[in-house]
């Protein structure tokens, strides 16, 4: 039987084997090659932190409201497949056996996904440029709400692989200047080859200081905190110039201290925003939706208008995944994004 990698529990990974469920006419049948995992919001549902542990989200009143039994495990783990189509469904039009296919999924040796939420990758297109398809996603939502503009300054704290993309987006929308912070320093060597115009270590830096030094002490136009940390918050808020944008990229645990609201966000009076491209309707419907922001983003990637492959490092054996993801827990300083080789 196939196996797959899952979470039974908080902070309890392990291998299942698992029965391979019949084909519906609008299913495809793939045979995973390659996945990925999302080291921020599906770490936060690894370690315990989510607010959905013990509630959920009311769309009527729009607030988390507590429930009796929450629990999100077992969950899967992972976030994106990369295969070979072996089977299609005997309504599918646009997928045929042979196929490599991209999907959001966890990690499974053999997978069974709805046509609708299949792409195919170009011949061009690298199987790391095909797992960056989600960061991407995030990354021009956070941009276009965060409307970085032709001549911006632009400060990104956290180099994950959102952040990166984030930095990438910004100089392809017209920043003048990026200025990126993270304290791992394979990352902040990856964002200056991916475009960043300095790279400073936010753990041994004042960055709010430094981001204004960085503009002539002007602030930036705008600052995307991609980490989830709210010390990393406080100076993205330091940092933004008087009036400018500070985007609220990443999904971070409850907040118990970090920020400072009544020092320099009081006096230069930023907008604070939040952005979650999957959560439709868009700030711009009805013009935009998650739809749009994903055909969007696949199509850019098909086009290699990304720098991706050094962000999906390292690369394990799915016999290995399991210990590597306790790593990226553990020891974050030793990985950018996680890949998988099947």
């Amino acid at each position: 039987m196939p196996r797959q990698l899952l979470a039974t529990a908080v902070r309890t990974p392990e291998y299942q084997e698992y029965e391979i469920p019949d084909l519906q006419p609008n299913q495809v049948r793939v045979k995973a090659e390659f996945g990925a995992f999302k080291h921020g919001t599906e770490m936060i549902e690894y370690r315990g932190m989510s607010p959905f542990k013990d509630s959920t989200f009311d769309r009527e009143w729009g607030m988390f409201v507590e429930v009796e039994e929450a629990s999100r495990f077992p969950q899967g783990l992972g976030n994106q497949i990369v295969g070979e189509v072996t089977e299609v469904g005997s309504d599918v039009a646009t997928i045929k056996v042979g196929d490599r296919v991209n999907s959001h999924g966890s990690l499974k040796e053999i997978c069974t996904f709805n046509e609708a939420g299949i792409m195919v990758l170009p011949d061009s297109m690298s199987w790391q440029a095909s797992v960056c398809f989600d960061p991407l996603c995030f990354a021009v939502t956070a941009v276009r709400d965060g409307q970085v503009r032709l001549g911006d300054n632009v400060a990104v704290f956290g180099m994950g692989a959102i952040g990166l993309m984030i930095v990438q987006c910004a100089k392809q929308q017209g920043a003048e200047r990026v200025i990126a912070f993270d304290p791992i320093p394979r990352r902040r060597e990856l964002a200056l080859k991916l475009g960043a115009d300095e790279a400073l270590d936010s753990s041994q830096c004042d960055a709010g200081r430094e981001v204004r030094a960085f503009t002539d002490k002007k602030g930036a136009d705008v600052c995307l905190e991609v980490s989830g940390n709210y010390h990393a918050m406080h100076h993205a808020i330091r940092g933004v110039a008087f009036g400018g944008n500070v985007v609220a990229v990443a999904y971070p645990k409850a907040c118990t201290g970090g920020i400072d609201f009544g020092r320099e966000a009081h006096f230069n009076r930023p907008n604070l925003i939040f952005a979650r491209g999957c959560s439709d309707p868009n700030r711009e419907h009805p013009r935009w939706s998650w739809q749009r922001l994903e055909e969007t983003s696949w199509r850019m990637l098909c086009d290699g208008r990304f720098q991706t492959d050094d962000i999906v490092d390292p690369i394990v054996p799915f016999d290995e995944a399991l210990e590597a993801w306790k790593q990226v827990d553990e020891a974050p300083q030793n990985s950018i994004k996680l890949g998988v080789k099947f």
